[in-house]
């Protein structure tokens, strides 16, 4: 599989990237999809200590072990369980930080994080504080490169602004369109990667898409409007064997800032449909404006 540099970086990325939330806690199954992401040529697993408390690390890591110097593993922090595990509550302090970084590197069983990622954040966080915690993880040794994972362009430009941050994590799809308006230009400017998820859309940019369609709609879309959107776009484009997940995934990768897209996977069959989705050639500049045309740009009002 094709991998691209992630920002300015030494970080090599395959195009498709496995997002591990939705592995679950069987570990013997989570172990085979894992192993079948890497037989398809994935090399990027992104974790996150607030997953299954945990527990998702400790399956990433024992299922990486042995081929760990081959892969590169990033995780989040930012959000700290409570004592009863009912909740959590957002703390980007460096004192955290710097312990739960610690708590991560036990669970993955490694001595180093390739990527550390700020799980959100908000405009009114001490953002210094939190960078410097960054920096200091990275002369230490602990971590090779930090990013954010956010959706708020306030936030990511504080960021782009004083920190040395090599890629933001960030929704984006067909059906929502809002880091186009600024946050990819921005991004682009200053050499900064953009890893994507929910590319697919909770599905409805999948595989019998007209089945998945939710009644309450998605985001600013109706139902009816998705119904047409879908119909639309396989009338028009899935065609000459462009499937809806390619079409789907190869939106997101025609931007160029975009080094890779994450998918979760829960069951070898995805795994290996959606790294067969990115084979081929990428879109032509005909079917992506036709994409565009078909969809419709949101904005950034529900997320100042």
């Amino acid at each position: 599989m094709e991998k691209q540099q992630l920002g300015a970086s030494n970080l090599f990325i395959s195009k498709l990237g496995l997002g591990c939330m939705s592995l679950g806690t069987d570990e013997n199954k989570a172990k085979d999809i894992i192993k079948a992401a890497l037989d398809v040529g994935i090399n990027y697993f992104d974790t996150a200590d607030l997953y299954d408390f945990g527990v998702n690390e400790e399956i990433v890591g024992k299922s990486l072990k042995s081929v760990r110097d081959q892969v590169i593993i990033a995780t989040k922090v930012g959000n700290r369980w409570n004592t009863g595990r009912t909740g959590w509550t957002w703390d980007p302090s460096k004192s955290y930080i710097k312990e739960a970084v610690k708590a991560s590197l036990q669970r993955l069983q490694t001595d180093y994080i390739d990527l550390y990622q700020l799980h959100g954040g908000t405009i009114e966080d001490n953002i210094d504080e939190t960078i410097e915690a960054f920096e200091d993880l990275k002369k230490e040794g602990l971590i090779r490169y930090y990013g954010l994972s956010s959706i708020r362009p306030n936030v990511i430009r504080e960021y782009v602004k004083k920190s040395n941050i090599i890629s933001v994590m960030m929704q984006y799809s067909l059906l929502d369109r809002r880091p186009e308006e600024t946050v990819l230009s921005l991004l682009k400017e200053n050499n900064i990667s953009v890893v994507t998820r929910g590319a697919l859309a909770k599905g409805i940019l999948s595989e019998k898409a007209l089945t998945k369609i939710p009644q309450q709609g998605y985001l600013s879309y109706t139902n009816k409007e998705l119904v047409e959107l879908v119909k639309g776009i396989e009338s028009k484009l899935v065609k000459n064997n462009r499937s809806m997940t390619e079409l789907a995934l190869k939106y997101n990768l025609n931007n160029e800032t975009v080094a890779a897209v994450i998918t979760g996977a829960s069951s070898i069959h995805q795994i290996k449909e959606n790294a067969h989705a990115l084979q081929g050639n990428p879109l032509t500049k005909e079917e992506y404006l036709l994409l565009q045309e078909l969809s419709k740009q949101t904005n950034y009002s529900d997320h100042r």
